[in-house]
């Protein structure tokens, strides 16, 4: 699906309204308070447009949502976005200094934030203000003041859904690089419909029978994507969790709202899977989970499924193409690859001029579709370093397989040259995590002391004593699955590895 008409008028939030108002009764989501129908979603967000455009807040303004995984979240992004305002959605676990750079970057008009973020807001508000913006602040599912629930009563709702056109920007996600500040990508109306008929309806394959959980935040654009715009586009019931997804929480809600559809990154499921509280089973009612973040480690992926009944569809997405673009799908699950490219995309692997590589050589990833971001937000160095015409570079290492399935390599700026050889750490790390006594594993490239690259392994462990013994087998485990150049000199036991908050292992911190 393209848009050939640059000019064809879209507003998402009216199209999702438009799509579900046979479904007024039906539940849209039940998050940890309360649940709320299609029909009161649609009035709570066309209350919050009309608070919006009472504030003096106009179209193509900004205002952050920093907010947990509550109703009062699609509330506030679908109000902004049938205002034609464009909401930026900002990670929750970010310090305030974060989430105060980010508030001057969007020269956001209005921040609407959940109380229990208090401790970031104020400060990020304070220094945001010291700069000379002039942001108001909304409170979402606050008991007093100028609270989001209060506000929305006293409103009535904007009639009729702001004129957008498909390529009018709609929302920002901000996307943080491993040096510099983070960027913000912007994507247009068209860019959410876009991942909805490519990916969201024929591969994740939500129906309005489903019931969805992710345990991906909304604030990124893989739950944005997960838990927002595939299950309103065709009315399913979703489920939101605003605190940390544990294993134990996660069950929980599984079992008790008879989850359908389940999201979460590779981390997620190891965890799952390692949990003494891992139900039977029969006690779920899953038939599919989804994938994203990292490479899902084949073991992995194939203990789930035998375990649980249900596939894990493993793929690769970014915020700049706002979700995923190369997948795995049900008939054609081959874990330990990110499948196939999604159709409506194309997909190529280049080497470091530009160029195809041959089958089977490692490569970078360039990626061509319809739900490109328009561009970094006043970073147009960044812009020209990333997209090239229709063309974005990833920055992520793949190969191509023999069966057309593509198997991924690690970030670019990852990979280690090891005696004039590549090394993916992905792909020794897949492997330690097939030894029994690892629950993960991660590895990186250090100097010795002679100018030469060592590759080392940090392992936490499971069951069993970490010693010298250990740290010998998995060599030995290594050595026995991949050419002698890959192994790892050195392993390294701790009891846990630095994350990002999307669960993404931070190697640069290791190094």
């Amino acid at each position: 699906m393209t848009t050939d008409n640059p000019g064809e008028q879209l507003n998402f939030a009216g199209y999702v309204f438009a799509a579900n108002r046979a479904r007024a009764a039906k539940i849209a989501y039940v998050d940890d308070r309360r649940t709320l129908r299609y029909g009161e979603l649609e009035d709570a967000a066309r209350r919050f447009a009309s608070l919006l455009t009472a504030r003096g807040i106009r179209r193509e303004e900004r205002i952050v949502l920093f907010m947990l995984d509550c109703v009062e979240l699609p509330i506030a992004f679908l109000g902004a976005l049938f205002a034609g305002v464009v909401p930026v959605l900002v990670n929750t676990m970010l310090p305030a200094d974060d989430v105060g750079y980010m508030i001057v970057h969007s020269s956001a008009r209005l921040v609407v934030a959940s109380e229990e973020l208090a401790a970031s807001y104020g400060p990020a508000l304070t220094m945001a203000r010291a700069s000379g913006e002039e942001t108001m602040l909304i409170v979402a599912a606050a008991t007093g003041g100028d609270s989001l629930n209060g506000l929305l009563a006293a409103s009535s709702p904007m009639p009729h859904p702001a004129r957008t056109h498909a390529d009018d920007i709609a929302l920002w996600l901000y996307s943080s690089g491993s040096t510099g500040r983070p960027k913000a990508v912007v994507h247009s109306h068209d860019n959410i419909r876009q991942t909805i008929e490519l990916y969201g309806k024929p591969i994740f394959g939500v129906t309005e029978d489903d019931t969805v959980f992710s345990a991906a935040k909304l604030f990124f654009a893989y739950g944005l994507g997960n838990g927002l715009t595939f299950p309103l586009a065709v009315g399913a019931r979703v489920v939101l969790m605003a605190g940390r997804p544990t294993p134990e929480a996660l069950f929980q809600r599984l079992i008790e709202q008879r989850v359908t559809i389940f999201c979460g990154a590779p981390t997620t499921y190891v965890a799952m899977l390692a949990s003494p509280a891992l139900p039977p089973r029969d006690h779920l009612s899953l038939r599919v989970a989804i994938s994203a973040g990292e490479a899902l480690p084949e073991a992995v992926g194939e203990r789930f499924e035998a375990h649980f009944g249900a596939p894990i569809l493993d793929g690769i997405g970014s915020t700049e193409m706002l979700h995923i673009y190369l997948s795995n799908r049900l008939g054609d699950v081959r874990y330990g690859t990110s499948g196939r490219p999604v159709p409506g995309y194309e997909v190529e692997i280049r080497d470091e001029a530009g160029q195809p590589v041959p089958p089977g050589e490692l490569g970078d990833l360039w990626v061509s579709g319809p739900s490109a971001a328009l561009m970094y937000w006043r970073d147009r160095k960044r812009s020209q370093a990333t997209f090239f015409g229709p063309w974005m570079k990833t920055g992520d290492k793949y190969r191509a397989l023999p069966s057309g399935h593509l198997a991924y390599a690690g970030r670019s700026d990852d990979m280690l040259k090891v005696s004039g050889q590549y090394v993916s750490p992905v792909e020794v790390e897949a492997v330690l995590q097939t030894h029994a006594a690892v629950f993960e594993a991660a590895v990186v490239g250090k100097i010795d002391e002679r100018g030469l690259m060592r590759t080392v392994a940090y392992v936490v462990v499971t069951g069993r004593a970490s010693d010298d013994t250990l740290a010998d087998e998995l060599k030995a485990h290594v050595k026995a699955r991949l050419a002698p150049h890959k192994y790892p000199r050195d392993v390294h036991f701790v009891d846990e590895l630095p994350k990002t908050a999307t669960g993404k292992v931070q190697r640069y911190r290791l190094r």
